[in-house]
This record gives C-alpha cells, sequence and structure tokens, in this order.
C-alpha cells in the first residue's frame, strides 16, 4: 500500500505539472508580444495596444513580467527561505546546546539538517543571486527588459511549489515525514532499503521539489546568457561589461552543465524508489551517485558564490574611492574558476578508495582553483589600499566578506590535500570550512548588496546604525559559530549528529552562542528593513551614495535618477511628503535623517 501510495502522489505532481504547462500555454499567445524600446517592462502586443500601467494590487505580482517586480519576487523568496533555513539551524543549535538534552528527537534533528541544506543552497542562495541579476543586470547593460520576460516570470513561479515540495513532510499530511537523507542524498539510505523510514514519500515530495528548482535554475541562465549576449545597449561592450554582469554571464554557464546532471540523477534515484531500477541500488550504486552529485555539488559552490564575488567587486570600489584595481584579472580569473570548478568533485570522495593517481590529479586541480580565487582577493585589498575608506553598511559587509572569505578559503586548501582531508574528512572542520563561505561571504555579500541598492527598489534610505548593528552581530557571531567549529573538527567531532561525547560540549555551547548572536542580528535586520521601507526617508538624490565625486557614478543609478526627474513610478506623480518618522519617535528634520542613515552626508563622516 505504501508503494502505491508514493506511486500516486508521483503521478498526481506530474499531471499538475502538465496541466499548469498547458494552462499558460492555452490562455496566452506567447509569441504576440514584443517590447517597447524604452522598457521597464512594457509590452507591446501584435494589435499594436499598449498597457500604460501594470495592473494594481495582487494581480500585479502574480502577472508581471517586469524583471524589476520578478527581482523583488525573488528577493521576497529568498529572504523567506533564509528565515526558514535559519530557524531550523537555530532549534538543532538548541538541541546541541547540551549533550544530553531531549528538545527535539534524533529523527526530527535528522530532518532539520537534511532540510536545512537543502533550504539554504536551493531556495536561498540561488534564488537571492536571480534577486539581484534580475533586478539589475537590464539596467546595468541598457537593455529593455529580460530577453524571454514570461519565461522569466516562470522560472521564479516554479520555485514557491518547489519549496512546499521540499518541506512537504513537515505539514501534517498523513504517513508523510520530513526526508532524513541528509542534503546530499547518499545512496544506499536514500534508495529506501532497510529498515528504516527513508521509504517514505516526504523524501520522494522533497527530491521532485529539488528537480523542480533545478529547471527553474537552467530556464534562468538560458535567458541571463540571451540577455548579455543579445541585448546589451550599444554603448556596452565586452570590453566596458560590468563585473557583476561578468559573473552572472560564468554563473550561467555552470548552471547550464551542472544543474541538468543533477537533474538526470534525482530522476534515476525516483526510479529506483519507485519502479525498481537499480541505478544505484546494486553495487557500485553509493560510488556512482557520489560521482553524479559531485560533479553537480562542487560547481554548485561557485554558482553560489561567483555572483556575490561580483557583487563586492561592484561595490567595494564605490567606497574605496578608485575603479576596481585588475578589471581584467578578476574577469579572467572568474571564467578560470568556471572552467576549472568542473574537475574538483572528487576531492569530495578522497576517502572513498579511489585509485591513488586519480586522487593525486584532483588534488592538483583543487590546489589550482584556489589562485584565481586569490588574485580576486588580493584585487580587493588592493583597491582598498591607499583609497578613501568611507565605512558605510554596504562598505563593512564587503569588508566583512574578504575577511570570511579568505579563512573560509584558506581552510578550503588543507582539505584539498589529500593525507589532511583523510584525516578531517566528515568532521566539523568542514562544516565550519563550508560555512565560512555560505554565511561569511555569500550571505554578506547578499546584505552589502541589499544595502547599497536599498534607495534603488525602495525610493528610501534605512537605519544607518541599525544597519551597522546588523553587521557587528553578523560578523562576531559568524566567526564564534564557526571557528568553534573548525576546532571541534580538529577534536575529531564528527558532523551530522544528533549528540557528542562530553569532551565536546564546551565547544557546542560557544557555538551555539554564536548561532544565536547571528539570530539577534537578522531580527535587528528585518526590523530595520521593513521599517526602512516603509516609513525610511525618502531619498531624492540620483546619487545618494555621492559616486559623482570619484567619477564611479554607474548606470543603475542613472536610471534612478532618471525616474526621479520625471516623477514616474507605476504611474504615479511626483509630489511631496511629510518627513517620516525612522525610529518611531518625533518627526525627523533633514539633519536628524541625514545623521541616522546612510546618507549623502553621512557617507562623507564615516572614514
Amino acid at each position: 500500500m505504501e508503494v502505491n501510495g508514493q506511486l500516486v502522489l508521483t503521478a498526481l505532481m506530474g499531471v499538475f505539472l502538465i496541466g499548469v504547462t498547458a494552462w499558460l500555454a492555452r490562455i496566452e499567445n506567447w509569441r504576440s508580444y514584443t517590447p517597447i524600446a524604452g522598457g521597464g517592462g512594457s509590452y507591446e502586443q501584435s494589435d499594436s495596444y499598449v498597457s500604460d500601467e501594470k495592473p494594481a494590487g495582487l494581480i500585479r505580482w502574480l502577472t508581471t513580467v517586469d524583471h524589476k517586480d520578478i527581482g523583488l519576487l525573488y528577493g521576497a523568496f529568498g529572504l523567506t527561505a533564509f528565515a526558514v533555513g535559519g530557524l531550523m539551524v537555530v532549534l538543532m543549535r538548541i538541541e546541541l546546546a547540551d549533550p544530553g538534552m531531549t528538545v527535539i528527537s534524533n529523527t526530527f534533528y535528522n530532518s532539520l539538517l537534511t532540510s536545512h541544506g537543502i533550504t539554504m543552497l536551493f531556495l536561498f542562495a540561488t534564488p537571492i543571486i536571480a534577486a539581484f541579476s534580475n533586478y539589475l543586470i537590464p539596467l546595468l547593460i541598457g537593455a529593455d527588459d529580460m530577453a524571454f520576460p514570461r519565461i522569466n516570470a516562470i522560472a521564479f513561479w516554479l520555485l514557491p511549489p518547489a519549496a512546499l515540495l521540499i518541506w512537504a513532510g513537515f505539514f501534517p499530511i498523513p504517513e508523510v515525514i520530513p526526508a532524513q537523507t541528509g542534503w546530499t542524498m547518499y545512496t544506499p539510505l536514500s534508495v529506501g532499503e532497510g529498515m528504516g523510514n527513508q521509504a517514505n514519500a516526504g523524501v520522494d515530495l522533497m527530491l521532485l521539489g529539488l528537480h523542480l528548482s533545478g529547471v527553474s535554475a537552467t530556464m534562468g541562465s538560458i535567458n541571463f546568457i540571451a540577455t548579455i549576449f543579445t541585448e546589451r545597449g550599444k554603448n556596452v561592450s565586452w570590453a566596458n561589461l560590468d563585473i557583476f554582469s561578468w559573473t552572472i554571464l560564468t554563473q550561467s554557464g555552470l548552471i547550464l552543465f551542472a544543474f541538468p546532471l543533477l537533474g538526470s540523477a534525482i530522476m534515476m534515484l525516483l526510479f529506483d524508489r519507485n519502479f525498481g531500477t537499480s541505478f544505484f541500488a546494486g553495487e557500485g550504486g553509493a560510488i556512482l551517485w557520489q560521482h553524479l552529485f559531485w560533479f553537480f555539488g562542487h560547481p554548485e559552490v561557485y554558482i553560489i558564490v561567483l555572483p556575490p564575488m561580483g557583487i563586492i567587486s561592484y561595490i567595494l570600489p564605490r567606497f574605496s574611492g578608485r575603479r576596481l584595481f585588475g578589471f581584467k584579472f578578476v574577469v579572467y580569473s572568474t571564467l578560470a574558476i568556471g572552467v576549472l570548478s568542473f574537475g574538483v568533485w572528487a576531492h569530495h570522495m578522497f576517502a572513498t578508495g579511489l585509485d591513488p593517481r586519480l586522487r593525486a590529479s584532483f588534488m592538483a586541480v583543487s590546489l589550482a582553483i584556489a589562485v584565481p580565487s586569490a588574485v580576486k582577493t588580493f584585487n580587493w585589498i588592493t583597491t582598498m589600499w591607499n583609497g578613501n575608506i568611507r565605512l558605510t553598511t554596504p562598505m563593512l559587509f564587503s569588508v566583512g566578506f574578504v575577511a570570511n572569505f579568505i579563512l573560509g578559503g584558506v581552510t578550503g586548501v588543507f582539505l584539498a590535500s589529500i593525507p589532511v582531508d583523510l584525516v578531517l574528512h566528515a568532521t566539523y572542520y568542514v562544516v565550519g570550512h563550508f560555512h565560512y563561505i555560505v554565511m561569511g561571504a555569500i550571505a554578506f555579500a547578499g546584505f552589502a548588496g541589499i544595502y547599497y541598492w536599498f534607495p534603488l527598489y525602495t525610493g528610501r534610505m534605512y537605519q544607518r546604525t541599525l544597519g551597522k548593528m546588523h553587521f557587528w552581530l553578523s560578523m562576531i557571531g559568524t566567526n564564534i559559530t564557526f571557528f568553534a567549529m573548525i576546532l571541534l573538527g580538529y577534536g575529531g567531532m564528527p558532523r551530522r549528529y544528533a549528540t557528542y561525547l562530553p569532551q565536546f560540549a564546551t565547544l557546542h555551547q560557544i557555538t551555539t552562542l554564536g548561532a544565536l548572536i547571528l539570530l539577534a542580528g537578522q531580527i535587528i535586520f528585518v526590523w530595520n528593513f521593513a521599517q526602512s521601507w516603509l516609513e525610511g526617508p525618502k531619498v531624492e538624490d540620483g546619487d545618494p551614495w555621492d559616486l559623482h565625486d570619484n567619477g564611479l557614478y554607474t548606470a543603475e543609478w542613472e536610471w534612478y535618477d532618471q525616474k526621479l526627474t520625471t516623477a514616474i513610478a507605476d504611474g504615479g506623480d511626483e509630489e511631496t511628503e511629510e518627513k517620516v518618522l525612522t525610529d518611531g519617535g518625533d518627526v525627523n528634520s533633514d539633519a536628524d535623517a541625514d545623521s541616522d542613515n546612510d546618507s549623502t552626508v553621512d557617507t562623507h563622516s564615516e572614514e
């Protein structure tokens, strides 16, 4: 009966997806829309009808094909997933504050462990990058919109059902429990063999959700490649293409080669689980899965880290008062990372008994890929050297990115060495290294971008003091949490355990303390973000960061200045409004607003 139930669920999901596709094809003539010169998400139908205004309310967000709206949707989705994944790990860390605590069961701990990893990688990291790229790429390259606006919308709307499928086991669905396979879904555990509960339909739903998120990412990558190649403005050549667009282009190429392989592996695994095939169930299946998964998995690391590198390379010079040092070498190193990333996957498998000659070749490439990353790091440091540094909140997060990336990168170089990896493999050292990159680098770059472009997508300015509190709590919490994990790994503490020996208690408690500090920082961020969006002082200058002073003014701010000048935003007119409340207290004057926010005057005083 359980097998029949799984088959019914799988069949129903397939019918649902086919039905959605058929419905979309029926209600829209996709070829009848062509972009109007001037862009901004407006479209002209074949009968020359032009809609001058977007629909209002919920209909706007459900039907929009404007790249800026879709970027905001990606951002809202990514931040929601970040909150869900973060709360999952806080619950795990509370459980690990004491080796004997039983706040949650061991099986539920394994469920949280699995869903935390998948949520952060597939539902936060990739979508939050898509948020920046969707909003900014057309503005930066002078395009009217994305090359395929409707495909762009579909790529986003595949993500909410993907998230529901991945989290389905946590919902009150009869006989469905969360997956407990770990985010790497190693076989034969994930095949459902044995007496455990891995044969439950929750694993199948999670795999279908992963596959759906991969389809979304692949559709987006095709769109970005087509947009950057074919939609650039006349004054944007390959020679002066901005660094963020270069990283998005490279990331999109990686997605095209990596995600289809993951999709194929997932489909084979679903067939093993539901139709009795033996792709991974038989002899050698475990090693085959690892090869297929990590051939996707390690390029995935660079898929989610290259665009954040591009964000830092874009923002850091703006507050250093000088152009990015060695721009061409940063571009070349980006391309080098993209190529080399497909030659390092087996360093995750040094402990599986691979031929020593193969291991040596993968060790060499794994060490070599550190070189282009080091090139970027030295270029960032040199850009700041003798620069006119302004320690605004975006700059603080950029500097924090560089510091955490160095720690995460150096610890990774040690894992590329076979003898060291054999000692530290599957310990908390690996967890600490990876999270220095994912939280300490990728998330920090995301926050830098959110604060830097905050006036662009809200028309308002955030609270400077709360922004800096967010940075310092995040920086301190990150290093307490993950450096303690590095020490746990040196002590031999294995990862993914719901309990531990008493000698590890102190370091686990320090790690939990760091996680709670991180939580406090993110609560401040949520308050600052929401309150400033609703009530922050309006930005009435197209150059809120005084980029003209150093000749660093860029296309997106030029677009924003034009928007302010014409006073047209979704059909609205320019109007004056009363001074808004920034802290829920008295009405602020211009001077008060400047003192509480990273505004034009403030950015000069923060040196």
